[in-house]
């Protein structure tokens, strides 16, 4: 079990959408991401959430795992939750995954839990 967390502040991402606006989402946000975003603050938690989850996955965001392999969502509680693409997760082998997503005082914060399915070592 791994576990990777990550904190950002509101007000630099706020900045980066002003700056580059679409751009910017694109650049981390798959199109449903964008779409499901209304709030800056809900935009910066998803940062730290794929942040935290690349943490946890031990490889950070690079060669083996890219914004993009990371597609947030809610189930029907309302539960923040993710996927990886195909590929991702053909390396990474996750057997199951927690993910929290929190924002206050200008803060957003992930902290995400993964037990990888180590059968093939």
């Amino acid at each position: 079990m791994k576990i990777g967390t990550d904190i950002i502040q509101v007000e630099r991402i706020r900045r980066l959408v002003e700056r580059y606006h679409e751009r910017f989402k694109k650049h981390f946000l798959c199109d449903e991401e964008i779409k499901s975003l209304k709030k800056i603050e809900s935009i910066a938690g998803y940062w730290a959430a794929k942040e935290a989850i690349s943490k946890a996955l031990g490889c950070g965001i690079g060669s083996k795992l890219s914004f993009h392999d990371i597609i947030i969502s809610k189930n029907t509680l309302g539960t923040p939750i993710f996927t990886l693409s195909q590929k991702a997760q053909s390396i990474h082998k996750i057997k199951e995954s927690s993910l929290s997503i929190s924002h206050d005082g200008g803060f957003a914060i992930a902290v995400a839990i993964i037990l990888k399915d180590n059968t093939d070592n």
